[in-house]
């Protein structure tokens, strides 16, 4: 049976940020929310996967080494497979990344926020 997953009651479950957590699975991808503050994300890249980041609150810089886009909550931007890249969060921001399961958080780069493994909420 179909059930809703109510976002804001998701990121009220954590504080933490640059740790993003499973909330649903579909298609060997993973939905996850995350919430960012501070300039911490290295540049990286994904060699075999697409990614997909949702602005859910706050304003978030997606950038590539070719410039950067500017995205405010309800709006979203997918880097395609071995575009490197970064995000830069202005402020706290809650975001919602559309990633395949087992996508290495920050590409081959570890940095202070790399995570092995997401943990799942419990919806």
């Amino acid at each position: 049976m179909p059930r809703a997953i109510n976002l804001e009651a998701c990121f009220q479950k954590f504080n933490d940020t640059f740790a993003p957590k499973i909330v649903g699975e579909l298609n060997g991808q993973h939905v996850k929310l995350v919430r960012l503050e501070g300039n911490k994300v290295p540049w990286h890249t994904h060699d075999r996967e697409d990614e997909l980041f949702f602005v859910v609150e706050g304003t978030l810089d997606v950038e590539d080494r070719a410039g950067k886009v500017t995205l405010q909550p309800g709006e979203f931007c997918i880097i395609p497979r071995g575009e490197e890249h970064r995000v830069v969060p202005h402020g706290h921001v809650k975001l919602m990344l559309f990633e395949p399961a087992g996508i290495a958080h920050t590409g081959q780069v570890q940095a202070e926020i790399t995570r092995n493994e997401c943990e799942r909420l419990d919806v």
